[in-house]
């Protein structure tokens, strides 16, 4: 799924005018049936409904709705905030087909004034502002929008296209945003849905389809998108029949150090999972036994030192891909191997963990990574790498900046985890749950990208493909075993459930 600007969706809804027989106001009235019936499927009629709408096309759909609750039964009520002299024209029209069938449904709220305490069993619905903002909302509307944030603790809030207040492209932080418990918005995402500091703002996101053109969708760029289950099957590639280990590969993991063995088990048993044909692990003298007792398919490579690992293969030829980092620590030995490493290994590695904690703290080590790596960093490793950002929508272009320069895949851990590419294309990942977010979690995805590399499979389809089945695993534990029991083995345990749906 693309996602699209603000200004390419106005266009997607004037290309859709132009090149179906539909107007503007028949296309309001598609998007206004479509959060009408979403309203009716989850909300009796028993309660009175209260929309507050502005004067623009999100006011419009909101006029649209009550009028469409109206001629189901519901009570529904449109309070129409002043906030600009001027009314767009399908506003125009649905106020006054309103007023025509239901005028008791319509109040008009003057500037200065203050809307009126809803009563405490009414649901409330925002169609104040849409993807129109371009700048934070000031002066009497931010008012209205803080007094309707009031009433999140006491009344269920539904956002119409997107919370008002909130830029559709842009970061919204600091800024005056309604607090919606669900957002309904129309064939794509917007950008901003998918921003960590936007999350509180958002509730639960509803994409509801409304018939824009597929010739637009499909022929129009964007750098944004969302990696769902098709794009996932159109990567997976099925076994051969006639395969046998060395077609899918051999994998080398460094990983563990004293203390921290559980993340080399974690990534092992994860790559044994995902499908890797052969595996070997580098660890220090002091994860021999573990290894070999934890893990039994993999293979062991002992390192010279005790407790950490320090010097790494001289012939790295023989492995399809290298994975490091989890659990490997920092110590001086462990650095400078890691560089000796970068200039003899010149295939995609996958790094991860202390391993792009000891890149972010020498100075130009970033620049030996070899081209099309995958790095796995999660926020605060991102900013030891390239720095602190003011808000999400620059560290996103951070994030694509260094992609793009230095030739790697590099995703963002997080709700909508963001995968950057060479290629410019950013891809936001929508699988996983909150019950993933304990420590060994990212040692499960580090194993997954490292055998679907050894596979065969690009570094970029490795990370689309590893992230998706990583968060999918998470909720197929979380179904079973709820968010706050599961634990990093159970996404390993559910590996295989995200293969049989594949293959499907």
């Amino acid at each position: 799924m693309k996602i699209f600007s603000a200004q390419q969706i106005r266009e997607a809804d004037a290309y859709t005018i132009t090149h179906t027989p539909i107007s503007s106001l028949d296309l309001m009235e598609r998007a206004a049936g479509a959060c009408t019936t979403w309203i009716c499927k989850h909300y009796a009629a028993d309660i009175p409904v209260y929309i507050y709408c502005g004067m623009g096309n999100n006011g419009g759909d909101g006029l649209a709705i009550v009028r469409l609750l109206r001629n189901r039964g519901y009570d529904a009520h449109a309070f129409i905030l002043h906030h600009s002299e001027k009314a767009s024209a399908d506003h125009v029209a649905n106020r006054e087909a309103l007023q025509q069938k239901y005028l008791d449904a319509l109040h008009d709220v003057p500037v200065t004034s203050s809307i009126a305490e809803p009563p405490a069993n009414a649901l409330i619905v925002d169609a104040l502002l849409g993807t129109g903002l371009s700048r934070p909302a000031s002066g009497w509307i931010a008012g209205i929008i803080q007094q309707l944030q009031a009433l999140y603790t006491t009344h269920t809030i539904i956002a119409i296209d997107l919370p008002s207040g909130m830029q559709a492209d842009n970061s919204s932080l600091n800024t005056p945003v309604v607090k919606a418990h669900h957002t309904l918005s129309f064939e794509f995402y917007k950008l901003a849905f998918l921003f960590p500091e936007n999350a509180g703002l958002t509730g639960e996101v509803h994409i509801l389809p409304i018939g824009l053109h597929p010739d637009y969708i499909k022929q129009t760029p964007t750098p944004f998108h969302i990696s769902e289950s098709a794009l996932i099957k159109s990567i997976y590639k099925p076994r051969s029949p006639f395969a046998h280990k060395g077609t899918y590969g051999h994998a080398l993991l460094i990983a563990g150090s004293e203390g921290k063995m559980g993340a080399a088990i974690l990534s092992a048993k994860a790559c044994l999972r995902a499908g890797v044909g052969l595996l070997s692990c580098h660890v220090p003298k002091c994860g021999y036994t573990i290894i070999q007792l934890a893990v039994p398919p993999a293979m062991c490579i002992i390192d010279d030192q005790y407790d950490h690992s320090s010097g790494f293969q001289t012939d790295t030829s023989k492995y399809k891909v290298i994975g490091i980092g989890p659990g490997i620590g920092t110590a001086a030995g462990t650095a400078w191997a890691l560089e000796r490493l970068f200039e003899q290994y010149r295939q995609p590695m996958v790094i991860d963990a202390d391993a792009l904690n000891i890149i972010a703290a020498t100075p130009g080590l970033i620049d030996k990574v070899p081209e099309g790596s995958l790095l796995t960093p999660h926020p605060k490793e991102f900013e030891r790498l390239f720095g602190k950002t003011a808000n999400n929508r620059e560290q996103l272009q951070v994030l694509s900046h260094n992609a793009i320069e230095k030739r790697l895949c590099i995703l963002l851990k997080g709700r909508y985890t963001a995968m950057a590419f060479p290629d410019g294309n950013i891809y936001f990942n929508t699988t996983g749950n909150s019950g993933m977010a304990t420590g060994g979690s990212g040692d499960v995805l580090t194993g997954i990208l490292t055998s679907l590399v050894s596979q065969g499979y690009s570094s970029k389809d490795a990370m689309l493909m590893g992230v998706y089945i990583h968060g999918l695993a998470g909720d197929y534990a979380a179904e079973t075993l709820s968010q706050e029991a599961m634990t990093p083995e159970d996404i390993i345990d559910n590996l295989g459930k995200t293969f049989l749906g594949l293959r499907e």
